[in-house]
């Protein structure tokens, strides 16, 4: 999709980046192997979360530090809640610059045998690729290699 591309996996309250494949185009986040970020606040956290029982993802929330990163950052637990309900249902979830203004982030979940295991991205410039083209171009490219990694994993 000629954008930036990316897999985590969860620890404790954040995302932690184990894969990455940067666009040479530039954001100002700037993210490497290792790299964490609050999981409430990014496409691949709410998916992660998403999957978890509701027990573990009201424990998440408690200790995580909710603070607005953006004007339209989702702070509120209820509201958190009801995009995670959003991320499951779909199969993949659209996080649309509450990480960072002019960044939107698609996210689909990577299976393994017991479960999500990791999640992976597709991040574009807001100004450039339109939420048609999110949902019309990359979610279905998103989701294919969301399966293949899966099918792989899955073989082992």
């Amino acid at each position: 999709v000629q954008e930036s591309c990316s897999m985590t996996v969860l620890d404790g309250t954040e995302v932690v980046y184990v894969a990455r494949v940067p666009t040479k185009r530039i954001f100002s986040l700037s993210l490497a192997l290792g790299s964490r970020l609050p999981a409430y606040a990014t496409s691949m956290g709410r998916v992660l979360l998403a999957h978890l029982p509701a027990e573990q993802v009201d424990e998440i929330l408690d200790a995580s530090n909710l603070t607005r990163i953006t004007p339209n950052t989702k702070i509120k637990h209820s509201e958190i809640r009801d995009e995670l309900k959003k991320a499951r249902e779909q199969g993949w979830y659209v996080l649309d610059q509450e990480l960072e203004i002019g960044l939107r982030s698609v996210a689909a979940p990577v299976f393994g045998h017991r479960g999500v295991v990791a999640a992976i991205n597709v991040s574009t410039p807001a100004a450039r690729v339109s939420m048609e083209e999110v949902h019309g171009d990359v979610v279905p490219r998103l989701m294919e290699t969301a399966a293949a990694v899966s099918d792989a994993i899955q073989a082992q």
